[in-house]
């Protein structure tokens, strides 16, 4: 019989009580009686019960209970207590057998309540002297119910090492080692606990949270440096014994916040580390050309090449009227009326509250060991709750409504060709970021950010004033709040000045309060200021960024087709998951803040920076050279690396041949 990994622990026994097993995988929540219990006591017992009175005949029999288990001869001699009266034998006093303490009767009318309150009273476990590496909580010290932290709902695992395909050394080795690595965070989350100056209890883990944590830290560590693993889980537990508060906590809501999501970290305060790709700017800027996708044929995706005309529209328009304001909440599904301009009683739409899940579904990969321990449930990734138990974790004000369709967004604002410039000539590449929040005309820009690339320099941001009333400013992913409306000020001589930062006297660091524009017309007029219809624009899932401002641009760089998804789109990988993956940097850690457009737009930049220096290393093998701004292919060579695009005067022009030459 192999050693019990606890897989099954949970699991009744098939065998029930009859199970033989002295080590049994199976969950057994009632055991069987002592044989040692004396043979003639129950026959006797039997016979007494065999003869039911006059008045048992007439009464319904007792509820079942669970047996008790009789003390052994062990425990007898170790304690002097006698049993309660209520479970004696009313003639013999003799300890009674677990059948009789079974079946004791209900109480009549002439018995003492009192008596019986210990079949009632729980028994309290004696105080373990198992520390904290052990995986449980010392029952002698429990946390306070105002010290534990909210419910994350961590997977019920073991503390044994996850099954790998290729596992760095054997399982022996990995299971000691994550042993102590446990048993160190284990020692570090003690002392939060102790803490009692400490006021965020959300960072207390759970002893199933703990678990977690070092089996992802051990399980990382086994694939990402198979080649020196033993000693980078060593130097880890050394850093570890070592760490102070301070570092524990910060590690800890990195850890929440990339597994729960639910707490709120500093990291997004911070600065993020200088991304450097050994190439200059100019260099960067040549490069980038190659990385300009063309939209045509993508139509289907999203991507819009070509304006409505006006036959579409208005029958866009038609269509809407007919529909007399019913739409589908892109949150719930349900079916709801929205009135553009209020009704009569001031409404804006109908339907009451919005119960609805915030987070998106998330299915977990199948793996090689699922036909043991079960392929796990597709799950949201806000609550953690299994999809198709719940109806939704959070309640909105309103039900809210989104618009895909090309004429209908048209028929709100047309859209419009990035415009030629002649006077000022060709621009640097912009990188941008939208966030929208719902009115009663859909999904509306309410906040546009765009930086300098590949600097990262903000060029632009302010505040959007939708053309729809507001019903909902998504604010727990947008990260616009009333107060940027309410402390906004207005552009200045018709353009919008860059937010300056001003210094306290503490040394506190404080943005003025942003820009606001009346309309999403007039801050696509201010991004087209900073563009020629030639100038690289970059951004993530650049279609919807595009769309919500009406803009058709030639020339884009989008990093959903950039870092593509198995067979690509519609496939997207998120901007969170690639800046992770790609640039070792966690964004959107705000919490309830939502994102900063800020951070994304740059986040994004950096990741355009990333593939241009991997494009320059397949390049510079085949002979290509760098030429001012330009690209230039070796002498007699074909371009066979893909399209080529000036970034100088002419930019956005494929080249010929002749021009290779």
């Amino acid at each position: 019989m192999f050693t019990p990994l606890g897989l099954f622990r949970d699991i009744p026994c098939p065998q029930g009580q009859e199970c033989t097993l002295l080590t049994c995988m199976f969950s057994h929540t009632v055991t069987n009686p002592p044989p040692e219990v004396d043979q003639s006591a129950k026959s006797a017992q039997a016979e007494k019960e065999k003869e039911p009175t006059a008045a048992q005949e007439h009464e319904p029999p007792p509820p079942k209970k669970q047996k008790l288990q009789a003390p052994t001869e062990a425990s007898k001699s170790k304690t002097e207590d006698k049993p309660p009266p209520s479970l004696r034998h009313g003639t013999s006093g003799q300890r009674a057998t677990p059948k009789t303490q079974v079946g004791i009767k209900p109480q009549t009318t002439n018995q003492n309540p009192a008596k019986l309150q210990s079949l009632s009273r729980r028994v309290s476990p004696p105080p373990s002297k198992a520390g904290p590496s052990t995986g449980k909580r010392d029952a002698a010290t429990p946390v306070k119910l105002e010290q534990r932290p909210p419910l994350r709902k961590a997977p019920r695992e073991s503390l044994n090492p996850r099954m790998l395909a290729k596992a760095p050394v054997s399982h022996g080795v990995r299971l000691s080692i994550l042993t102590k690595l446990h048993a160190a965070m284990s020692a570090l989350n003690e002392k939060i606990v102790k803490d009692k100056e400490n006021k965020d209890k959300t960072i207390i883990l759970t002893p199933n949270e703990l678990i977690t944590m070092a089996l992802d830290e051990e399980e990382k560590t086994a694939k990402g440096n198979a080649s020196v693993y033993g000693n980078v889980i060593k130097l880890r537990i050394v850093k570890l014994s070592k760490m102070s508060q301070e570092d524990w906590m910060k590690e800890v809501k990195a850890h929440l916040n990339e597994r729960y999501y639910k707490t709120t970290s500093n990291e997004a305060d911070q600065k993020p580390a200088v991304l450097t790709t050994g190439l200059s700017n100019q260099e960067e800027v040549a490069i980038a050309g190659r990385l300009v996708t063309p939209l045509e044929g993508l139509e289907q995706y999203g991507y819009v090449t070509k304006a409505p005309t006006d036959e579409e529209i208005e029958g866009a328009r038609k269509g809407v009227a007919e529909s007399k304001g019913w739409e589908k909440c892109d949150r719930c599904g349900g079916r709801f009326q929205v009135f553009p301009g209020r009704r009569e009683d001031g409404s804006l739409t109908t339907g009451g509250q919005c119960t609805y899940h915030p987070g998106k579904p998330f299915y977990p990969p199948r793996k090689r060991t699922d036909h043991i321990t079960g392929h796990k449930e597709a799950y949201f990734t806000c609550c953690n709750e299994t999809i198709g138990t719940s109806s939704g974790c959070t309640k909105g004000d309103t039900h809210v409504f989104k618009v895909s369709e090309t004429k209908r967004l048209a028929s709100i604002l047309q859209f419009e060709k990035t415009p030629a410039q002649p006077d000022k000539g060709s621009l640097p590449p912009v990188c941008f970021d939208c966030e929208m929040g719902y009115t009663t005309l859909g999904l509306e820009l309410i906040r546009l950010t765009a930086v300098s690339w590949p600097e990262g320099k903000e060029l632009l941001d302010v505040i959007v004033r939708p053309m729809g009333e507001i019903l909902d400013l998504n604010s727990r992913f947008s990260g616009v709040f009333p107060e940027h409306y309410n402390n906004a000020t207005p552009p200045h001589d018709g353009s919008a000045a860059p937010a300056t930062t001003s210094t306290s006297e503490d040394g506190e660091v404080k943005l003025t309060p942003l820009q606001v524009v009346e309309s999403p017309a007039v801050a696509r007029t201010l991004l087209f200021q900073l563009l020629q219809p030639e100038t690289p624009l970059i951004g993530h899932a650049i279609d919807n960024d595009l769309n919500v401002c009406r803009i058709i641009h030639p020339t884009v760089i989008d990093t959903v087709i950039l870092y593509p998804v198995g067979a690509g789109l519609p496939n997207r990988m998120s901007l969170k998951t690639l800046s992770r993956k790609y640039l070792d940097r966690h964004i959107q850690t705000g919490g309830n803040r939502g994102h900063d457009s800020k951070e994304d737009a740059i986040a994004t930049g950096d990741l355009v920076r990333v593939k241009a220096a991997e494009t320059w290393k397949v390049l510079k093998t085949k002979g290509w050279a760098i030429q001012g701004d330009q690209l230039v292919p070796p002498p007699g060579a074909t371009d066979d690396a893909g399209p080529v695009w000036k970034l100088g005067p002419g930019a956005g022009q494929k080249r010929t041949s002749s021009d290779l030459g």
